[in-house]
Order: structure tokens, then sequence, then C-alpha cells
């Protein structure tokens, strides 16, 4: 009997904390439970449309660029929704990804989360440097290049060895179409075997390949 006390202290203790914390003592889990899969499918959501509000940015900025080339007008139609047959082509290859204007742009919009967002707009600008055929606009083009994405603290400086930035430092004082080869494949190659695969296990990108009545419908819109 002198026991018998403390045990209904000590039950009166625990019955008293589990009325202050609402009865979630033995239940917690399953009332946690609800709240935690309702917060990930609002993440989910949220994650999504900022990706779509990302991508519009990326194909408005595209549809303006090409506003010039009246005769590729009708090549429009790569701006809309992929099928999700399309989507998964780009999952075979980057280039794949890359030669599609909505892969392109998704892929931009991906890198800007991840903060690397550099590493593509290097790549487009040296692609973009490579097609240039007039050799003032090759220097001017190699300049900015490098003042953009090359030089210390540039304000899109790109993660390459110093060796390489100081042998196109030197290249670039009689621009030729290679000035920016080594660079541009490094960059290629770290975007392929890093942010690539990560890209394809996105949310998007596996929205994207949903075969749903939505995904039709949406590529009209």
């Amino acid at each position: 009997r002198p026991r018998a006390r403390p045990d209904r202290l000590g039950m009166q203790s625990v019955l008293l904390l589990a009325v202050r914390h609402g009865g979630r003592m033995e239940r917690g889990g399953r009332r946690r439970s609800e709240p935690e899969e309702a917060d990930k499918g609002r993440m989910k959501r949220t994650i999504i449309k900022d990706w779509k509000t990302r991508l519009s940015y990326f194909l408005q900025n595209s549809s303006n660029s090409n506003k010039r080339k009246p005769k590729k007008a009708g090549k429009h139609r790569n701006y809309f929704r992929p099928s999700p047959e399309e989507a998964q082509l780009w999952s075979e290859a980057f280039d794949e990804l890359l030669a599609n204007k909505y892969g392109l742009a998704a892929f931009r919009a991906f890198l800007k989360s991840e903060f690397c967002e550099e590493n593509i707009e290097f790549w487009l600008a040296c692609e973009d440097f490579k097609k240039t055929k007039s050799p003032q606009k090759l220097t001017s083009k190699a300049k900015k290049i490098y003042n953009d994405f090359i030089e210390k603290e540039a304000p899109k400086e790109i993660n390459i060895d110093f060796q390489t930035k100081n042998m196109i430092a030197q290249n670039i004082q009689e621009a030729t179409h290679t000035c920016f080869s080594v660079a541009q494949k490094r960059v290629y190659n770290l975007m392929e075997n890093n942010s690539y695969p990560r890209f394809l296990e996105s949310e998007f990108y596996q929205e994207l390949c949903k075969k749903t009545p939505i995904s039709k419908a949406a590529q009209g819109t």
C-alpha cells in the first residue's frame, strides 16, 4: 500500500501531460501524419508551380529572341508542352534534351533552382559564338563571354581550372571559333554527369512524363 500512492501520482502526472498536449501521446503519430502528407502535397504543388513560372519566363525570352526570324515561325509549336512520349525521349540522351526548345527551357529552370544556371548560359553563349561569321563580332563576343563567365569574380563565373582560364585569356586576343572549346566541353560534361540525372528525377520532369488526359489538353494551351 505505501507504494500505491506514488503510482497514482505518477499516473496523474502522465494523464496531465497527455491533456496538456491535446491527447497526442497515444495517437501522436497518426495525427501528425495527415498534416505531414498535406504539407508534402502543398510543397509538391508549389514546386511544380514555381517550375511553370520559370518555364514561362524562359520560353517567352526564347520566343522574343526568334521574332527576328519570321521564316522559322512554324517552329513555334516546340514551345508548347510536349507529349509524355516526347518528354521521355529526353532521358535517352542529354543532346535530346538540349535540342528541344521546351526541354532546354525546363533544364534552365532546373539549373536556376540549383543556383548553377551560369553553366547552361555559358554553353548557349558558346554555341552562338561558334556560329558568328564576322571577325569583328567574333572578337567582341569573345570579350563579352570572358567578362561574363571566365574572369575572376565575373557575374556568372563558371567553375573551371586556372590553367583553362589563362589559356582563354590568351586566345581571345586573336579570337577564333575554338577559343572556348575546352571550357565548353568541361561545362557540358559537368551538366551531363551531375545536373542532367537530377533533372530526370525531378518532380517536374516526372509530371511531364505522366500519361494523363490533362497533359493532352495542355498541349493546346
